[in-house]
């Protein structure tokens, strides 16, 4: 098999879903044995910068805060597995929890897919 330069790696990934990446990204922490963890390490470092930092961080940046579950929990609690590849007992938590937040410091676009997909599956949600 011929090897794959970056950018055909990437238009690749563009063609799958959120939950067929989410997918991949278990597969690919399992064989290579790492834990993919940029969402936290975004957020730490914009979070701990001083309050122009912050005004920037508010413009690109979003959390994504599940408000409610709503009547349909365990579609709720699937979509939050898709979208942070969470295991079963941690996206119950962040479900039972509620407010809390599902995503922090991604792109206004992913923000706001996350956030059809939630709502998509009867959830409350709020883009901060």
């Amino acid at each position: 098999m011929a090897k794959l330069t970056q950018d055909e790696l990437i238009e690749a990934f563009k063609e799958l879903t959120l939950i067929e990446l989410s997918e991949f990204v278990k597969k690919f922490e399992e064989v290579f044995e790492v834990t993919a963890a940029a969402p936290v390490a975004v957020a730490g470092p914009a979070a701990a910068g001083g309050g122009a930092a912050e005004e920037v961080e508010e413009k690109d940046s979003f959390d994504v805060v599940l408000e409610a579950a709503g009547d349909k929990k365990i579609q709720v609690i699937k979509e939050v597995r898709a979208l942070t590849s969470l295991g079963l007992g941690e996206a119950k938590a962040v479900v039972d929890g509620a407010p809390s937040t599902v995503l922090e410091g991604a792109n206004k676009e992913t923000a706001e897919k996350a956030k059809a997909q939630l709502e998509g599956a009867g959830a409350t949600v709020t883009l901060k």
